[in-house]
């Protein structure tokens, strides 16, 4: 029977006042700490009704009805503490050893408490500027924010931008299957993780070489670098697109083929002078022999 964790506030004694800093336990079993990298399968449900919201299994989403065919059910690589995860299930992993687990996240610690302040009154006017006819229920995007329509009332709408699962306790049912070591395979998840575009991740004495199709944005670039270097631990970090990495190849190429003539070179001379003084010293027995 897999084990139930109830995620009450940060300060939970979920881990124990004892053990709540310790990285391994009794028996040398690892325990899960902050910057741990973890291979994760989770499902996500309501806590009162039990829908599935978020899954990481393809059969789970199958049997629940919430099956996305875009998207691709596998395992996650996530680092704790780093809000990769909500914040109660992320804390809740803390302190815990790879396995099955349960565990409940209060609604505070979750996506958080509903606000009447994202409740917003919209004009019908802004709507029929493009075309869009607000029905309750309906989702939109107003500036970049996500709400839902709750009302449509003569030349008003008011738009609730209130995460969907606010006010609502969750249950996760996770299973930790791993920890990661592997500096490449940390990166590749990061990267994955950020929605950052790449080919190749190369790890040589604690560099990073990262292929990308195209130039990436320097600010962009400034700040995957320096998470990288704190999460992963690596020297440096660089960003090369798959151009710069066949020209860089191209004058090692060259570089080779100029080393290789110039050592033929040599090797002639070598040879040159090695006849040179064989034929010296045949003469040298000749005129002994006379």
């Amino acid at each position: 029977m897999k084990p139930k964790t109830v995620f009450e506030s940060p300060k939970s004694k979920i881990l124990g006042a004892k053990n709540k800093f310790l990285s391994i336990a009794k028996g040398g079993v690892i325990l899960l700490k902050k910057g741990d990298f973890i291979e994760l399968d989770y499902t996500g449900r309501i806590k009162d009704d039990k829908v599935v919201f978020d899954t990481t299994s393809e059969q789970v989403a199958k049997d629940s009805d919430a099956f996305n065919p875009k998207f691709k059910y596998q395992p996650v690589i996530i680092c704790i503490g780093e809000s990769h995860l909500i914040k109660g299930l992320d804390d809740a992993l803390i302190g815990k050893k790879p396995g099955k687990y349960t565990i409940e996240v209060k609604a505070e610690y979750a996506f958080g408490k509903k606000t009447p302040e994202l409740l917003k009154l919209i004009p019908m006017r802004l709507f029929a500027k493009d075309d869009i006819k607000p029905f309750v229920g309906l989702e939109v995007n107003v500036d970049g924010t996500l709400g839902i329509v709750r009302s449509v009332s003569g030349g008003r709408v008011i738009v609730d931008f209130n995460h969907p699962l606010a006010s609502r306790d969750l249950i996760y049912d996770v299973e930790v299957k791993r920890t990661v070591t592997e500096p490449v395979e940390k990166t590749r998840a990061l990267l994955e993780l950020m929605s950052v575009p790449f080919e190749e991740v190369d790890i040589k004495e604690g560099k990073v070489v990262i292929t990308t199709k195209t130039k990436l944005p320097e600010p962009a670039v400034k700040g995957l670098v320096e998470t990288i270097e704190r999460l992963v631990k690596v020297k440096s970090v660089k960003f090369k697109t798959e151009e710069e990495v066949k020209k860089e190849g191209k004058k090692e190429s060259e570089k080779g083929k100029e080393s290789k003539t110039e050592e033929k070179k040599e090797e002639t001379k070598e040879k040159k002078k090695e006849k040179k003084e064989k034929t010296e010293e045949k003469k040298e027995d000749k005129e002994e022999n006379k």
